[in-house]
């Protein structure tokens, strides 16, 4: 890490014994959401020297946190909280920081004093244009500290949405990637932590998110090794198999990539073309069409109308994304990964074609198939684990 921060260590009379603890540790925060009808997961981050609460998207997807910002915004979306005022606080060119973020050009800079803006694209061709600041974050650690790095973030002033996506109410995104500018990163680069996050969706909403590897259970995890690739910013698992109901759909060396940032998961149009059809032939015979509903692109009612996806269950079957070249390491995706229940009480197909989404060969898994699964991405020895795991209860720290 080259970017070197000064940091502030703050102890209340409760908890001084903790001076001694040692670093790193780990911080733990309780996530809220869900797959549908929110559409995201976010959690709630205190930030500036008097700190005030937002709520950040979680994406392990791309590396730049970013706030909304009075700057003054020239384009917002709406947000549950008073847009981030800076506070003198900015980023100049010559800061390693900025040099990083445009890595590997020169910053666009005619001198070095000046601000280092930034731009970040995403998947869903969403944007955000913004400053790079620096603030106060205080953060406690499961060994009793509480600690406020100063840590590198976007102050965004125009952000755009494509018309197709329904922006989650939240105030920025948290960037959770393993460039030098994300979160795990700069707390790595302090000492603080760990270059581990990891993060357990629950299915019926909610769950929580960590940096730095206490929770990292002992055994029992599947890991898989990170591959390069030119979506170098996403999780790459490398090629899989994919089998509904044990039957293998006839499309392999699949390119798989892990990304907490999108709601539903995505595959590439032929696997999505084949994966759909194979879903059909079950379907068809006992639920009908429900054109009508409008909330994803595929959706069946019955009888009468779908209170949960145990109403649904033993109407499809489970799907399994089999690595090649790894024998017996397997994604699990039973029907409650890939479905939802609108409500209207239908049942739709929580996997969407990827090629139309713009994502190319590409099969991206996102949250609706990450619940209710402890995710662990481990930059240090740069691989991804998963294991079943109860997230409906914070950690004790």
């Amino acid at each position: 890490m080259v970017f070197s921060a000064t940091f502030q260590v703050c102890f209340s009379a409760a908890n001084q014994s903790t001076a001694t603890n040692r670093f790193p540790s780990t911080v733990v925060f309780p996530v809220t959401g869900n797959v549908y009808p929110k559409g995201c997961y976010h959690v709630t981050l205190n930030i500036g020297r008097q700190p005030k609460p937002y709520f950040l998207d979680i994406d392990t997807g791309s590396d730049l946190t970013w706030l909304q910002c009075d700057a003054p915004c020239t384009k917002c979306t709406p947000a549950p909280h008073t847009l981030y005022k800076p506070n003198k606080n900015l980023v100049t060119c010559k800061d390693p920081q900025c040099a990083s973020l445009h890595w590997p050009a020169n910053p666009p800079c005619k001198t070095p004093d000046e601000q280092c803006d930034y731009e970040v694209n995403y998947a869903d061709h969403g944007s955000s244009l913004g400053v790079l600041v620096k603030d106060s974050f205080p953060l406690r650690f499961t060994n009793g500290s509480v600690v406020e790095p100063h840590l590198v973030f976007g102050c965004g002033y125009h952000q755009e949405v494509p018309d197709s996506i329904h922006p989650p109410y939240t105030d920025g995104v948290l960037g959770l990637g393993e460039g030098k500018l994300s979160i795990v990163s700069q707390l790595h680069g302090l000492g603080l932590t760990q270059n581990v996050v990891g993060h357990c969706l629950s299915g019926k909403g909610g769950g929580f998110l960590f940096v730095g590897d206490d929770l990292v259970p002992s055994s029992g995890i599947v890991w898989r090794p990170m591959v390069h690739n030119y979506l170098e910013k996403h999780h790459s698992l490398g090629p899989a198999e994919l089998l509904y109901g044990g039957k293998a759909i006839g499309v392999k060396g699949l390119p798989i990539v892990f990304d907490s940032g999108s709601t539903y998961s995505y595959f590439n149009s032929q696997a999505y073309k084949a994966t759909l059809s194979m879903v059909k032939k079950d379907v068809n015979r006992k639920l009908e069409d429900a054109v009508e509903d409008g909330s994803l692109p595929v959706c069946w009612k019955g009888t009468k109308p779908f209170k949960s996806i145990h109403d649904v269950k033993n109407y499809f079957k489970p799907l399994v994304l089999s690595f090649t070249n790894a024998k017996n390491i397997h994604l699990q995706l039973p029907p409650e990964a890939y479905l939802i229940i609108t409500v209207n009480g239908n049942v739709c197909l929580g996997i969407l074609n990827g090629t139309e989404a713009g994502l190319g060969n590409f099969n991206l898994i996102g949250d609706i198939s990450l619940q209710d699964k402890m995710v662990i991405y481990d930059y240090e020895r740069r691989q991804i684990g998963w294991v079943p795991a109860n997230c409906d209860r914070l950690p004790k720290s």
